[in-house]
C-alpha cells in the first residue's frame, strides 16, 4: 500500500507522550453507516469503540459485534510480544505501553500500525469492503527471520452503539458453531457474527473468559455510564511469515459473501475504489493533505440499508436512496446537516448522482413543507423540528444544479418546491410562518429547539431563539430568489412574479429591522420573546454568504469585520462573543454542562465555510488570505483527534481542545469546498 494520500505519525517511545495515544482515533467505515474505530493504542476509551459495528436493518439499527481484540505474538525465539497497549488478562483489561509501535498512518485513509520487535518488522492493517458488514484486520511480516505465531484473543458483547454499558447484560447467552474453518457466535442479535481466519495452520481454541470492570474514560468525562464488560468464545491462532499475511475476517454477511473476495481482492478493491474517488474529484483536493479530506468525505455518504421500505420502493423506481451520516460515532442522517453537507462532500467530489440521490431520498419525506430534521437510529421513518433543514434542501439543489444543470430533477422538485413555499406563507407546524406584516419568517415552538442552535436537555432549550431569527430569514429570502430564478427557467412567469414579491418584501423588511446601529452588526433575533437579540453571533453570516444575499452592500463589511474580530479562531467560528456573560469558554463535562456551552462560544469548524463565502463577498480579490484561513484545519488538526477527519467542535479558548465528534460531516464538506474555491488560479 504505497499510494497517496499518506499521513503519517512517528511515534518513538515518548512515555510523555503517551496520551496521545489514547486521544488519537482511527476510523473506517463501509458506506451502509456501519464502521470500525478506536485509539491509536487499541485500548478502548467510548462505547463506541470496536472492531465491528454493523449496519442492520430496523429496528435494530447499528450493534456493536466485536468490542477488542487482543494480540499476541510467539517470536521464533520462544519469547512472547504484545501487539498494541490493551492486554485482556485474569479477567480484566488492562492498559500497558506500546513500546513496540513505530508508526501510525493512514495510507489511502485506511488504519496501519508498523510494530518493531527484536528484528521483526509487523504491520497491522485494517479495512471494510463497501457496503459490506465485515472488517479484515490483517498482518503482515515485513521484515525478520523465521515464522511468527500469532494469537488473536475475542471480547465481545452483542449491544446497539449506543446502549448504556450499564444497562448491557453480562450474562448474556452466546453460542459457538465451528463448522471447517468457519466460526460462527450467536447471541442476543438476530444477526450471528462470522469469524474466519486466512493464514498459514489456522486454529481456534475454545478458552470462554468474562472481562468485567472495564473502564470507558471519555464516557466517564462525558458523565455516562462508564463501566462494562466483554465476553470472550477463545482465541484464535495463525502462523505469519515473510510472503504470507494473517487476515482475521469478521462479519454478520453469510458465508457466501465472507468468501467472495480474498484478503488481497478486497484490500485492492477497496484501494482501486479510494483512488477513484480522488482522480475524479475537483482539482484543487486530489493532491496533499487536503485529498485526504475527500476520503474522510466517502465516510459520510451512505446507502440507507436499514430502511428496508425506502430501499425497496427507490431500487423499484430505478434509483438508490442515499444519506449523510452527520456526524461519528454517534449521530445518525440529519437533513440540516445533509443540506449543509452536500456541496462540500458530493459537488467539490464530483459525486453527481448520489447528489441526487441525496436530493431525492429527502424530497420524499417532505411532510407539510419541511423535510426531516433526522431519522432516529433503527427507525424508518423521521422527525420533523426544524425551521432551517428545508431552507436548506432550497440551497443543496441550487448548488446541484449550477454544476450539473440537472433539469430533470428541477422539473420533477419543482411542484413540491412550490408545496413547500406554500405551507411556508400559509403556515405549517411548529410556527413556522411568514409574517404578512413584514414578509418575513418566524418560528417557534416551546417543546423544542428549531434552528441549528438546537441543544435541549429534556424541557430546558438552551438557545430558543423563538421569534425572527437572523440566519432562518437570509435562508428564506435565499430559497424565494432560488424558486423565482427556477419558475423562470421553466417559463412560469406569473408564478415567478408572485414568488418574487415575496422576496422582495422579504428584503426590504431584513434591512430595516435587522440592522443594528448601536453595535455595528446585526440582530441575532428580531421579535423575540424579549423582544431584539443583539448578541454577536456567527449567524449573521448568512445574511451576505448565500448566492443570494439579503443585506444590503453598504452593510456587508461591517458584518464581516465584527465577525472577524469576535468570533474568528484558527479552526471555525466562535457560537458567542467573548465579552458576552453567556459566554462558555469550554465544551467538556458531563451532558448538561457540554449542552450549556454547545452554542454559547463553543467554536464550529464547518462555519468557517460561509465565512469565507463571506469573505469572499466583500474582498473578492483576498482570495489567497482566504486559504490562510483554513490552513490549521488542514495542516494541523488532521493529525490530531480523529486522524485524517475534522472534528465536530472545539473550545473557544486556547489551545481550542478538539471536542464532541471525531468525524462530522459539514466539517469535512465546508472545508473541501471552501479550500477549492479558494484555488488561487480560481478554478
Amino acid at each position: 500500500m504505497n499510494a497517496d494520500p499518506l499521513l503519517r505519525i512517528p511515534w518513538a517511545h515518548d512515555l510523555h507522550e503517551e496520551d496521545g495515544l489514547l486521544t488519537r482515533e482511527w476510523l473506517i467505515t463501509n458506506g451502509i453507516g456501519g464502521y470500525a474505530s478506536g485509539t491509536l493504542a487499541g485500548f478502548p476509551t467510548r462505547r463506541y469503540h470496536s472492531i465491528i459495528t454493523a449496519a442492520l436493518p430496523a429496528p435494530l439499527g447499528r450493534y456493536v459485534m466485536l468490542d477488542q481484540l487482543n494480540e499476541l505474538l510467539r517470536l521464533p525465539d520462544g519469547s512472547t510480544q504484545r501487539i498494541g497497549g490493551l492486554e485482556l488478562a485474569e479477567g480484566s483489561l488492562e492498559l500497558h505501553g506500546m513500546g513496540n509501535l513505530r508508526e501510525f498512518r493512514l495510507e489511502m485513509g485506511l488504519p496501519v500500525w508498523r510494530y518493531e520487535f527484536d528484528g521483526h518488522v509487523i504491520e497491522k492493517w485494517m479495512l471494510m469492503p463497501y457496503r459490506h458488514n465485515s472488517v479484515h484486520v490483517s498482518y503482515r511480516l515485513v521484515s525478520g527471520a523465521g515464522t511468527v505465531r500469532l494469537k488473536l484473543r475475542l471480547a465481545m458483547l452483542f449491544r446497539p452503539h449506543e446502549a448504556s454499558l450499564a444497562n448491557s447484560m453480562p450474562n448474556q447467552v452466546y453460542d459457538l458453531k465451528a463448522s471447517e474453518g468457519q466460526f460462527e457466535v450467536h447471541g442476543p442479535s438476530p444477526w450471528p457474527l462470522r469469524l474466519h481466519v486466512d493464514g498459514e495452520r489456522p486454529a481456534f481454541t475454545y478458552e470462554p473468559q468474562r472481562f468485567s470492570d472495564i473502564l470507558y474514560r471519555i464516557e466517564e468525562q462525558r458523565g455516562y455510564e462508564a463501566q462494562g464488560v466483554l465476553w470472550s468464545p477463545g482465541y484464535f491462532r495463525a502462523d505469519l511469515s515473510a510472503g504470507r499475511d494473517v487476515t482475521l475476517i469478521v462479519s454478520t454477511e453469510n458465508w457466501d459473501a465472507v468468501h467472495s473476495l480474498s484478503p488481497g481482492e478486497a484490500l485492492n478493491a477497496e484501494i482501486t475504489r479510494r483512488r477513484r474517488l480522488i482522480a475524479m474529484a475537483h482539482p484543487a483536493v486530489r493532491g496533499g493533505r487536503i485529498s485526504q479530506l475527500v476520503l474522510a468525505a466517502d465516510q459520510f455518504v451512505v446507502v440507507p440499508t436499514e430502511r428496508v421500505g425506502e430501499l425497496a420502493r427507490l431500487r423499484a423506481e430505478g434509483s438508490e436512496p442515499r444519506t449523510v451520516i452527520a456526524g461519528y460515532h454517534w449521530f445518525t442522517d440529519w437533513g440540516r446537516d445533509t443540506m449543509i453537507s452536500l456541496e462540500g462532500l458530493t459537488l467539490t467530489t464530483c459525486r453527481h448522482v448520489q447528489a441526487a440521490q441525496i436530493l431525492r431520498t429527502f424530497a420524499h419525506h417532505v411532510r407539510n413543507g419541511l423535510i426531516p430534521n433526522l431519522f432516529p437510529e433503527g427507525e424508518s421513518e423521521g422527525v420533523y423540528y426544524t425551521a432551517d433543514a428545508t431552507l436548506w434542501f432550497f440551497h443543496a439543489l441550487d448548488r446541484y444544479l449550477e454544476t450539473t444543470g440537472d433539469t430533470v430533477l428541477l422539473r420533477e422538485l419543482l411542484p413540491k418546491l412550490q408545496d413547500i413555499i406554500e405551507h411556508h406563507v400559509q403556515g405549517t407546524r411548529f410556527g413556522i410562518r411568514r409574517d404578512p406584516e413584514d414578509g418575513l419568517l418566524i418560528q417557534g415552538d416551546a417543546r423544542y429547539a428549531l434552528t441549528w442552535m438546537d441543544a435541549k436537555l429534556r424541557d430546558w432549550v438552551v438557545t430558543p431563539r423563538r421569534g425572527k431569527a437572523v440566519e432562518i430569514n437570509a435562508l428564506w429570502h435565499n430559497a424565494l430568489r432560488c424558486l423565482e430564478g427556477w419558475l423562470r427557467r421553466e417559463n412560469q412567469t406569473d408564478r415567478a412574479d408572485k414568488i418574487a414579491t415575496l422576496a422582495q418584501q422579504c428584503r426590504e423588511s431584513f434591512n430595516r429591522r435587522f440592522w443594528n446601529p448601536d453595535t455595528g452588526c446585526l440582530f441575532d433575533v428580531v421579535d423575540g420573546e424579549d423582544g431584539n437579540d443583539g448578541a454577536c453571533r456567527p449567524n449573521q453570516l448568512f445574511a451576505l454568504s448565500l448566492p443570494h444575499p439579503v443585506l444590503d452592500q453598504e452593510h456587508r463589511q461591517a458584518v464581516l469585520e465584527a465577525v472577524r474580530e469576535r468570533l474568528l479562531t484558527p479552526f471555525g467560528l466562535r457560537t458567542l462573543a467573548p465579552d458576552d456573560p453567556n459566554f462558555k469558554p469550554n465544551y467538556h463535562g458531563d451532558l448538561r454542562t457540554r449542552d450549556a456551552a454547545y452554542h454559547q462560544g463553543t467554536v464550529w469548524p464547518w462555519l468557517i465555510g460561509p465565512f469565507i463565502d463571506a469573505w469572499l463577498q466583500v474582498y473578492p480579490d483576498q482570495r489567497a488570505q482566504a486559504r490562510r484561513f483554513l490552513e490549521p484545519l488542514v495542516d494541523k488538526h488532521l493529525s490530531e483527534n480523529g486522524v485524517g477527519s475534522i472534528s465536530e467542535v472545539f473550545d473557544a479558548v486556547e489551545p481550542f481542545a478538539p471536542r464532541g465528534c471525531i468525524a462530522q460531516a459539514w466539517s469535512v464538506a465546508e472545508v473541501l469546498r471552501a479550500w477549492a474555491k479558494t484555488e488561487p488560479d480560481g478554478e
